[in-house]
């Protein structure tokens, strides 16, 4: 599979949410992945990015990397960031001593379910929470990888 990356700056708007993930689809699609793998990253970044428009200000940023057989995505917005113990991996020191996990929908928990690795994090000095996931792009492939742990 070839490697390709794109960067979007968005529109804090529902309707940059569907444009994202027509842009995914079809680079996926032009990199010949896995049609339902396509679909499951595209629903994952649906709620990544649906999460950037209702809790971010100001625009978001999706970056999405195909390199061999694995898609990483970022969303990266400008908001209040994660409330502490957001997230399954919220990686701020102050997050980590806290530990608990609050639900507050079901998009962060989707996003874990879909992706093999995912990475919930607040920016730093700049403000902002950032999600990032990837998964292999080939079926059976992680199955393979677990099985052999």
């Amino acid at each position: 599979m070839s490697s390709l990356w794109w960067s979007l700056r968005l529109r804090r708007e529902a309707a940059s949410v569907p444009l994202a993930r027509r842009l995914l689809l079809g680079a996926m699609e032009a990199a010949g992945a896995d049609p339902e793998i396509s679909f499951e990253l595209s629903l994952a970044l649906t709620e990544a990015c649906a999460n950037a428009v209702e809790h971010g200000s100001g625009a978001y940023r999706v970056t999405a990397y195909l390199e061999g057989d694995r898609c990483r995505i970022e969303v990266a917005d400008s908001g209040p960031g994660f409330p502490t113990g957001c997230g399954g991996q919220v990686e701020d020191a102050e997050d980590a001593e806290q530990g608990a996990v609050p639900e507050t929908g079901r998009g962060l928990f989707l996003i874990e379910t879909l992706a093999d690795h995912v990475r919930f994090r607040n920016r730093p000095g700049r403000g902002g929470a950032v999600v990032s996931f990837d998964k292999l792009l080939k079926p059976g492939v992680a199955d393979e990888l677990a099985s052999a742990s």
